[in-house]
């Protein structure tokens, strides 16, 4: 069949020739290509250890690699092999039991001989059955690994696999396969789930995880239920969300890549790490990151507002240059509002000791601020800023950007929605954007 393949001859027409499923034939030929010949003679009769089939399995279930191609890279002669593991492993409570080496004790009592001769058609209906067996035992175990994932109890996804394949396979059958009693299946069918009254509540906070794509947690959650009118308890709003497996981004502590120039000093720290401020426009702050997607770079300069933590304006750039700064200093003034006392706080890259940036401090009487030499954190409030947009929508999403312009956006994206629609537990639960229009109307 090798051979035959290497000439250029079709799996199909292979599949005729020897009366073998053409999936059973790729899979021999994926083997030899991989171990050679002598893997069809020497995986016959080799010894698998309990810690390596825990490893294998592993691969599969947390992993969400094929079988077929686990199956290939350790050498079993068949892909059937590991679903047999998979299932006794399942069967155990998720445990692997090892089989004793050397040979079966003999049994005192002899089997009894089954001298029933078979006719065609019940050797034919027997197959069928059995074949149909294994079909409803594979969809079962795929659909039991999707759920591997999800806090719910080993029983309770046995059910949910259950209930969903009832339709096309017999019931017993699926019974059997799961290793359940007709009694426990029904005993938890007709058994009322607790949460039933807060299906409303439910939806509500899938709703609200869904629509921030998976950026809020718990706290989060309560008090956007609370800005809509629900008075929900935080501890239940937490137990609901485990229930489901909604589990917020993961914020990674990752250093972010701040574009640092020529390093010198033209201007003294006024902020010393005090980032609070009672009303809009009192400290500023400003800085340039690095977004590199595989090998091409943009830059992205905002300034940031330490009253509610809201983004004045920004720019992003193929190149971090002065044209980018002063774009970005032209949006925030645009509004020609008064200034004066303003503290404008930077780290010492070469953009803020440039003479033209200054001056335009100088004409709006801003007081220019800059962290001390080598203290990144002097310049913390926007450390954090860009900490939060790369968690949430770059740090191992880059895949989900095909082009810089897609890139870029997602972050014009990102921003508007952390201004306008991102609520702060900080803020009471409003967004910078309402934070600061509210302070606003007061004064």
């Amino acid at each position: 069949m090798y051979k035959r393949k290497l000439e250029g001859e079709t799996t199909s027409s292979l599949a005729k020739s020897f009366n073998v499923k053409s999936s059973n034939i790729d899979y021999l030929i994926q083997l030899i290509r991989r171990h050679g010949y002598d893997i069809l003679r020497n995986g016959k009769n080799r010894f698998y250890s309990k810690e390596f089939k825990l490893q294998t399995i592993n691969r599969v279930l947390y992993n969400n690699e094929s079988i077929n191609g686990v199956a290939i890279d350790i050498g079993l002669s068949s892909s059937g092999i590991l679903c047999n593991w998979l299932s006794k492993f399942i069967e155990n409570g998720y445990n692997v039991v090892e089989n004793k080496k050397g040979r079966k004790p003999k049994s005192m009592t002899k089997p009894k001989k089954n001298n029933k001769v078979l006719t065609e058609k019940e050797k034919i209906k027997q197959l069928e059955e059995e074949v149909l067996y294994l079909k409803a035992e594979n969809e079962y175990l795929k659909k039991l690994r999707a759920l591997v994932q999800e806090r719910e109890l080993k029983e309770k996804k046995k059910l949910r696999v259950i209930a969903e394949l009832r339709a096309k396979y017999p019931f017993k059958m699926l019974l059997k396969i799961a290793g359940i009693s007709r009694s426990v299946y029904y005993y938890h069918i007709n058994k009322k789930d607790k949460d039933e009254k807060n299906i409303g509540i439910i939806d509500k906070i899938k709703e609200i995880y869904y629509e921030n794509k998976g950026r809020y947690g718990y706290r989060r959650i309560t008090l956007e239920l609370k800005n809509q009118g629900f008075n929900i308890n935080h501890k239940k709003i937490q137990r609901l969300m485990k229930k489901f497996n909604l589990q917020s981004i993961i914020r990674k502590k990752r250093k972010y890549s701040s574009y640092k120039g020529q390093i010198g000093k033209v201007a003294n720290n006024h902020i010393n790490r005090d980032f609070e401020a009672t009303a809009p426009n009192q400290k500023w702050f400003t800085d340039v990151t690095e977004f590199n997607l595989r090998g091409e770079k943009l830059y992205l300069s905002p300034i940031l507002d330490a009253y509610g933590r809201y983004i004045i304006s920004y720019d992003v750039s193929r190149s971090p240059n002065l044209e980018q700064i002063n774009h970005m200093l032209n949006l925030a003034f645009k509004e020609n509002e008064n200034y004066e006392n303003l503290i404008f706080h930077s780290d010492q890259g070469w953009q803020y000791q440039h003479k033209s940036y200054q001056e335009r401090l100088r004409e709006k009487k801003i007081i220019q601020s800059m962290s001390r030499k080598g203290n990144s954190l002097d310049n913390g409030l926007m450390e954090c800023f860009f900490g939060l947009l790369k968690s949430e929508m770059f740090y191992d999403q880059e895949d989900n950007y095909k082009t810089l312009e897609e890139l870029e956006k997602a972050i014009e994206k990102y921003i508007d929605y952390y201004n306008n629609k991102r609520i702060k537990e900080k803020l009471k639960g409003l967004t910078p954007a309402s934070y600061r229009s509210q302070s606003l109307l007061i004064s």
